[in-house]
């Protein structure tokens, strides 16, 4: 299994937006083969603060969700023009 955490800033204003996307995204993403676990979260404490917790069965299947078209049209299509920052860090089990 692989973990990624894909955290993110959005443009002031687009935090709507930034919500639709995101649950579109975990719609498509959640019905993926290899998709084990996919939730987008929004902050507490900074509401332009995102971040979605995603889990796959292995790389393939992260590679396989990076190349879905709706992957395409929502997040470089989409969720890429409102962002203002973004970092993704990539983990595995200690154990499985």
């Amino acid at each position: 299994m692989v973990v990624l955490l894909v955290q993110f800033t959005v443009k002031p204003g687009q935090e709507q937006r930034c919500l639709e996307l995101m649950r579109t995204m975990e719609q498509h993403t959640r019905s993926e083969p290899g998709c084990v676990r996919y939730v987008g979260h929004q902050s507490t404490e900074d509401p332009r603060r995102f971040m979605f917790y995603e889990a796959y069965q292995d790389e393939a299947a992260l590679a396989a969700h990076r190349n879905a078209p709706y992957f395409e049209q929502y997040v470089k299509g989409g969720l890429d023009a409102i962002i203002e920052r973004r970092e993704r860090e990539l983990f595995v089990p200690l154990s499985s």
